[in-house]
């Protein structure tokens, strides 16, 4: 991939504490092939106020911001969107020339997958998390008719919240149990972490769950898909959820929407399944 900058070109960037390869290669590559004057880099930060401040001096097109900044960039930006205001949760910046705008993507991309694996809003819902993501995530469930969730989490404060948003129960902890879908919305399984190799859930929960969703995604299957894999149970990976929202990320900031195609070549170039433009 050969990237011409030039004094015009578009910067637009992620904003994590632990950021990963896939946004920069998966938005390098569209700019690429579409022949777009942008570039996409990724930065790990602790300071969301002054990444905030730069962006705007600078001005940076885009930026998506990731875990732990969800809600705290709310305090920097100039409006919320309807897809952040309505859940609290920021995962996309847009600066133009109105100021800087709060969109979240994440939310439309895990309505999309559940719509398109067609689950059943009747089927009891148990969500590990309380951040950021888990807002935008327990809302999708929730609008998409899901009644009957728990929120699983170690933050009262913050479980407790999230519980009444969905109009669902929170506890502390899984306990055991049956659930028919279990999500998890944790650091859990993450690559580089403390917890890589742990499962979000016990095994015999997971062996009898009806669907698995991890939100995780790097690695692309998470010690939790794999289990659910081996015991045969369908799956939503953070793999699939990532291009989703990554997509509604690049028209926000390109106004161009690619081709399912071109879509699906830059996600395998993301992944390292692909290694060429080609």
């Amino acid at each position: 991939m050969t990237l011409r900058l030039t004094k015009d070109t578009r910067l637009c960037l992620s904003l994590s504490a632990r950021p990963s390869n896939f946004g920069t290669r998966f938005h390098n590559f569209l700019y690429e092939v579409l022949g777009l004057d942008f570039v996409y880099k990724a930065f790990a930060i602790d300071d969301i106020a002054g990444a905030v401040a730069g962006i705007r001096a600078l001005r940076v097109r885009g930026a998506a911001v990731s875990m732990p900044f969800k809600e705290a960039v709310i305090a920097h930006v100039d409006r919320m969107m309807p897809s952040a205001a309505a859940i609290g949760s920021v995962n996309t910046l847009v600066l133009d020339d109105d100021g800087l705008s709060a969109h979240n993507t994440d939310y439309g991309a895990v309505a999309s997958l559940i719509a398109s694996n067609r689950l059943d809003p009747a089927t009891p819902v148990v969500l590990s998390g309380s951040g950021g993501m888990a807002k935008a995530v327990a809302c999708a469930f929730r609008d998409a008719g899901f009644r009957r969730g728990v929120i699983v989490a170690r933050n009262a404060i913050t479980g407790q919240s999230l519980a009444e948003t969905c109009g669902w129960d929170w506890r502390a902890d899984f306990g055991g149990g049956y659930a028919p879908i279990l999500v998890n919305v944790t650091p859990i399984g993450m690559a580089g972490g403390r917890e890589a190799d742990d499962l979000a859930f016990p095994l015999e929960a997971i062996a009898a769950a009806e669907t698995v969703v991890d939100v995780v995604a790097l690695p692309v299957e998470t010690p939790t898909i794999r289990a659910a894999r081996a015991a045969g149970r369908r799956v939503i990976t953070g793999a699939q959820i990532g291009v989703l929202q990554a997509v509604e990320q690049f028209v926000l900031y390109t106004g161009v929407r690619p081709d399912a195609a071109t879509i699906a070549r830059a996600a395998a170039f993301a992944r390292g399944t692909a290694t060429t433009l080609g």
